[in-house]
């Protein structure tokens, strides 16, 4: 079954609004924005389908124009259930100049059996900021399911200028590979990855060093801060618990949002904050 989300993203007088939209089953959408002064644009992808079944087939296009900014959320755990012959995603994201997507998903949940493969391709023009988290999980661990999936794979490639700057493929097949590892998830239960490129030439160096920051706080689990490239940060996590990478992903969304917004002075007491308790524990 083929499932298509079509957005494209205007933006006139100063404020962030939803130009046009085209969706089909089990796509929803809803617009969670709270703070009416807020020019931005903050939606909620959401779905009448308990998960991704086997040969669904999602079909994802954003379109952003000038200056707009959108916060995408999703609405649960997303659930990969049993397959045979597998389901895939591709997404296309087009970010025109100055605009922002930041787009943090709920964990992912792959049951036994299942397959999946994800292409997402990102093109972004100048002064454009893009954020995007995922986090992939073992299973239904509860329910015993800890590495029962047959594969796994989410490729990202990110364009600046039309020239890619980040290809990042996430793949993952148990029965092939030994898991615990060392270079793998290593006793972990949960993986998480972060992309964020900000073309606006903004202090990369000092956002990454809070984002460490931000994550030493975190207790149980491993975590890593890149910078592939001058203008981008990858930050990868292993942990044992989908709620609390979430929540940490969020946590740096939020200071990250937040940098580019006339608000400065939020973020610089954020930053205080979490350097009075980094601190603290040294």
């Amino acid at each position: 079954m083929i499932n298509k989300l079509d957005l494209k993203i205007g933006h006139k007088d100063g404020r962030t609004y939803l130009k046009d939209t085209y969706f089909t089953r089990p796509f929803r959408l809803a617009n969670v924005g709270e703070n009416r002064p807020d020019p931005a644009l903050y939606l909620m992808i959401m779905s009448s389908s308990p998960g991704i079944l086997d040969n669904d087939n999602y079909d994802i296009e954003i379109t952003t124009e000038k200056n707009a900014r959108l916060q995408l959320q999703t609405q649960s755990y997303q659930r990969l259930f049993k397959m045979k012959d597998g389901a895939s995603q591709k997404m296309i994201i087009k970010l025109h100049e100055k605009s922002e997507i930041s787009y943090i998903q709920h964990p992912i949940v792959p049951h036994e059996q299942s397959i999946f493969k994800a292409h997402n391709s990102v093109y972004m023009d100048s002064e454009t900021i893009f954020t995007y988290g995922e986090i992939v999980t073992c299973g239904r661990k509860l329910s015993g399911e800890v590495f029962l999936f047959k594969q796994f794979q989410n490729l990202t490639e990110i364009y600046y200028n039309n020239k890619m700057i980040i290809k990042d493929n996430i793949l993952i097949e148990p029965a092939l590979m030994n898991i615990d590892s060392i270079g793998q998830l290593e006793g972990y239960t949960h993986q998480a990855t972060l992309l964020h490129v900000n073309t606006r030439n903004g202090d990369i160096n000092s956002q990454a060093e809070h984002i460490h920051d931000l994550l030493s706080l975190e207790e149980g689990i491993i975590y890593g801060v890149s910078q592939p490239a001058p203008n981008s940060i990858i930050v990868r996590i292993l942990g044992s618990g989908g709620e609390q990478l979430f929540d940490s992903f969020r946590e740096i969304e939020k200071y990250l949002w937040r940098l580019n917004t006339p608000d400065l002075q939020t973020v610089e007491k954020d930053l205080i904050t979490v350097q009075k308790k980094v601190s603290s524990l040294n």
